[in-house]
């Protein structure tokens, strides 16, 4: 049990209070969001605002999303615990870290090498083996791993890419921001029948925009 005197221990009851307080109510996503440690991800002068409800910046321009739009977006991804799933902008790597703890397989792609780098040092670290991450344009998926259960992306585009949409399995769910990256974003999630795809508007958001090609570090 936690020890109410411990700073430490404090600040992160208080981060799964405001998570709950934003909506995010999915036990598996709640226990999820309290067994990786966001302070893992969050480095230098940042390091001390890990457990406030606000994105950060991170390497190569990027930034780390707020914990609570993490929440909503991995509760509205509903992943189950055989999923296969593409997370597209692999960022700080905190994102697929939670999607690893309720799938069975995450593939994560980030068009900056270095983040890459970064973020598997950090999955060693925590022992997270059913990731891989992988350098790469993630605008264009991972057609030789689909399809996948789940996909979710981290970057805003103007619409669901072509790609991505081909890659999600019959009954699956992805989840993504879309928009102008100078306007407010729309979180969407999309689910695939035999028909088509349904459309849901979750959220409005702001997230970088999601760019072709690879980065240059």
């Amino acid at each position: 049990m936690s020890d109410p005197n411990d700073p430490i221990a404090a600040r992160k009851m208080q981060f799964l209070f405001h998570l709950r307080s934003k909506g995010v109510t999915n036990t598996r996503v709640l226990q999820a969001m309290e067994a990786i440690d966001r302070g893992l991800f969050v480095r230098g002068v940042f390091a001390d605002r890990a457990y406030e409800d606000m994105p950060l910046p991170i390497a190569s321009g990027q930034t780390i999303s707020q914990p609570s739009v993490v929440g909503i977006m991995t509760q509205a991804l509903n992943v189950q615990p055989r999923d296969k799933v593409l997370e597209v902008g692999t960022g700080s790597g905190y994102q697929a870290a939670i999607l690893a703890k309720l799938a069975r397989r995450v593939y994560t792609v980030d068009r900056h090498r270095g983040l890459v780098k970064a973020a598997r040092e950090v999955f060693d670290e925590l022992g997270l083996h059913t990731i891989t991450a992988i350098t790469g344009d993630g605008s264009f998926g991972l057609p030789e791993q689909a399809p996948f259960e789940r996909i979710i992306v981290t970057a805003a585009a103007e619409d669901p890419p072509g790609p991505l949409l081909a890659q999600l399995a019959v009954g699956g769910i992805m989840v993504l921001p879309v928009g102008q990256s100078d306007h407010v974003q729309s979180l969407i999630k999309v689910t695939r029948s035999d028909d088509g795809f349904d459309y849901e508007e979750i959220l409005p958001v702001r997230f970088v925009p999601l760019v072709e090609g690879l980065g240059q570090d």
